[in-house]
């Protein structure tokens, strides 16, 4: 029989408190890795990091560092990257990076430090005076520790747990409603990191819920009313903008980053939200989306109403894609208004999604630092064939001169609540039940790996 606390916790929709132990505890933070860290699907890189057989990234969680190479044209495996023979890594990752990258040469794998190598598929290939070991280097005693490893929506996943569930059955919800997107099908457009003074829960939360939007960018208010819905989807959630009423009318007008804003002409308020997002956050939408916005005060006579201008911008958009030679994927208003505004992936992952891009973020500990985290945002785009941009990680400092205003608002935040969380005046979170519950929802499942810590009920 479930009990008062199992009904609040079903769907998150009383108030509820946390404690701040995720955010603080070193014990919390070391503990990380083998609770949480070692058992869950983690997104690792994008397929376009490793294009060549012998390509390989490498993804750096906690203690661990993970060595995923494409092993064949169309096979991608995963190892730890460390030599079974004495512990070295076996590729260097540079300390608090986002990881190394390069070309297996000669496609095999060679320990600097007595010369032990491994073909891509993981099998040993040469130990110097093997003879030494008087037969009992077995292959599974020198082979490489291979690592689950799979693919949705472009990106590669990983997971350390061999008894792991699949990657499709992890990412229900998320992924069969995502699925129309296509992520796959985008290819990066920037991609910038830096380190922050907090942990990587709060740099992951800054992102998680626009409830924040009218202190950290009054700017935007103009634009519209950022009272949103937030919504548990299992070991997920996501979140979009309520009607004007706060009711959610499954409209992708009203609901989602296309929605068309507040103001007197719909027209004009499109065009100019499309271009503030441009320059102020560099993603959520595309040079393509604004132009076509732009249009609108040209294409449609004044007091067109605002379904109208959307679905007339869209179709318009649609259309200038087409002509790139690029395919509009086919998503209704429907399952664009379910999709909402954007989705945390569980643990680590936040995705802002649109018809032909997405804004990514990605949050990671430094080390086992309970106040030091790697955050890192890209953005992917539809691009034609061939037209795509070269790009790399580019390491930027947590400043407005290095990343877009919005973006950089947000980052003003982070240092200032990991000092807060630590006051003896703090007496615990308190997250809006409504618009907040994909952060409730984070820490509802952290209790469950990590056996501590979980929501409970206001008194």
């Amino acid at each position: 029989m479930n009990t008062k606390a199992d009904i609040i916790l079903e769907d998150l929709s009383e108030p509820l408190t946390f404690p701040v132990d995720a955010y603080v505890s070193r014990e919390y933070a070391e503990a990380e890795g083998g609770k949480l860290w070692a058992r869950v699907w983690q997104h690792a890189g994008r397929v376009e990091d490793i294009p060549e057989v012998g390509d390989y990234i490498t993804y750096e969680i906690a203690n661990d560092s993970i060595l995923i190479v494409r092993a064949a044209p169309d096979t991608i495996r995963a190892y730890h990257n460390v030599c079974p023979h004495r512990g070295r890594r076996l590729v260097s990752t540079p300390k608090g990076g986002n990881g190394a990258r390069g070309n297996a040469t000669k496609q095999s794998f060679f320990c600097g430090f007595h010369g032990w190598s491994f073909d891509l598929q993981g099998s040993n290939t040469h130990i110097l005076n093997k003879d030494d070991w008087k037969g009992t280097l077995t292959h599974e005693r020198t082979c490489l520790a291979e690592v689950k490893v799979d693919t949705w929506g472009g990106w590669i996943w990983v997971n350390m747990d061999p008894d792991c569930i699949s990657l499709r059955e992890y990412l229900e919800p998320a992924a069969g409603i995502l699925d129309p997107f296509r992520f796959e099908d985008m290819r990066y457009r920037f991609r910038q990191w830096t380190v922050f003074d907090c942990n990587w829960k709060v740099a992951l939360e800054a992102f998680m819920e626009p409830y924040h939007v009218a202190a950290t960018h009054p700017q935007l208010t103009k634009y519209g009313d950022f009272y949103a819905w937030s919504k548990v989807q299992g070991l997920h959630g996501n979140d979009g903008y309520d009607a004007p009423d706060h009711q959610d009318e499954g409209s992708a007008a009203k609901t989602t980053v296309h929605r068309t804003g507040k103001g007197a002409d719909a027209r004009i308020m499109m065009g100019e939200m499309q271009r503030e997002f441009w320059e102020t956050v560099g993603a959520s939408t595309t040079q393509v989306l604004v132009d076509a916005a732009l249009r609108l005060v040209d294409e449609l006579p004044e007091g067109t109403p605002a379904d109208e201008v959307h679905r007339h911008w869209l179709a318009s958009c649609k259309a200038d894609y087409a002509a790139m030679g690029v395919e509009w994927p086919q998503i209704s208003d429907e399952q664009m208004a379910t999709a909402g505004l954007a989705w945390h992936v569980f643990p680590n992952m936040g995705i802002l999604q649109g018809p032909t891009f997405a804004l990514c973020y990605r949050t990671r500990p430094y080390g086992t630092d309970p106040d030091k985290c790697i955050y890192e945002a890209y953005a992917i785009e539809r691009y034609p064939q061939g037209q795509e941009p070269k790009t790399e990680w580019t390491h930027a400092d947590a400043t407005e001169e290095h990343w877009r205003k919005v973006i950089a608002q947000d980052f003003s935040n982070m240092e200032m609540v990991q000092l807060g969380l630590k006051s003896r005046g703090f007496r615990g979170n308190l997250p809006n039940p409504y618009q907040e519950r994909k952060v409730t929802n984070l820490h509802r499942n952290l209790a469950q790996y990590m056996g501590i810590g979980a929501p409970r009920a206001l008194d």
